[in-house]
């Protein structure tokens, strides 16, 4: 029971392994070649997240198969459970930040429109105010998120296309700002100025690496785009939790047997050197 037990835990330990691994192997990688300003901010993260799944995957293995090493399985369940903790607060932390969100559906158009007040204040605050947002901001105007959109379709073509969050709220001005359409990226302000008197009807400027990047509407893009991936994350994150919540059952398992073993071997040891 306790080989078929070791197999299975020796199995499952081997993904966490092989991610630790690639991640480690990403992020020195970035740290070697750079990259765009997308790239580089996650290379730090890449390295600690790679370093832990490395170094739990190995103290898993060592600790179920030497004997006598079941200290390194109880480090390793300890470790468990800090993971487990921090992961069911983080997936609740995750649901509270982006309860609050909503995209404005206008009649007649095939994409939505987003505000940056639609958002929890935790979510601005964090993601796309002062130098966060300047991050973001160079990675928009690095990407070609804008260039994907199809520029040569008329004015009804263009509304009806289904236009990605990002691409709604940096790609074009609002809606409401009755801009005159000359191709996806490029309006023209009425000659009496914007319909409606708003920051960002202001902002919108036809050069390419400019565009709506600096308006409240794209941030309330991004923001979208983060809380749709941040829903994905905690489904991502529940699924996680069973699965170590199933090997760490199995971890301690392999543990108390270990410990038994152990204890008994050295018993016997002891009764054959007293004999």
């Amino acid at each position: 029971m306790v080989r078929v037990s070791t197999g299975v835990f020796n199995f499952i330990n081997i993904f966490p392994f092989i991610i630790g691994l690639v991640t480690v192997i990403a992020s020195i990688y970035l740290q070697i070649h750079g990259g765009t300003v997308c790239q580089i901010t996650l290379r730090d993260p890449l390295l600690i997240i790679g370093i832990i799944l490395f170094v739990i995957s190995m103290l898993a293995f060592i600790g179920s198969c030497c004997n006598n090493a079941h200290f390194l399985l109880t480090l390793y369940s300890i470790i468990m459970v800090v993971i487990i903790f921090a992961l069911t607060g983080f997936t609740i932390f995750i649901v509270v930040v982006t309860n609050k969100g909503v995209a404005r559906r206008i009649s007649g158009l095939g994409f939505r429109e987003y505000r940056l007040d639609d958002y929890s204040g935790w979510l601005q605050h964090n993601f796309v105010s002062g130098q966060n947002w300047d991050r973001i901001r160079s990675c928009l105007s690095d990407s070609n998120v804008c260039k994907t959109i199809h520029s040569e379709a008329t004015f009804s073509g263009f509304i009806k296309q289904r236009l990605s969050s990002i691409q709604s709220g940096c790609c074009k001005p609002p809606t409401y700002c009755k801009f005159d359409y000359k191709n996806a990226t490029y309006w023209e302000m009425p000659e009496s100025g914007p319909v409606v008197e708003d920051s960002d009807c202001r902002t919108w400027n036809n050069n390419q690496k400019m565009l709506c990047y600096n308006c409240k509407s794209c941030r309330g893009g991004v923001l979208s785009n983060i809380r749709k991936e941040w829903r994905y994350l905690a489904i991502t994150n529940i699924i996680v939790l069973v699965v170590i919540i199933i090997t760490f059952n199995i971890g301690c398992t392999i543990r108390k047997r270990k410990k038994t073993l152990d204890h008994d071997h050295n018993n016997l040891t002891a009764t054959a050197a007293s004999a």
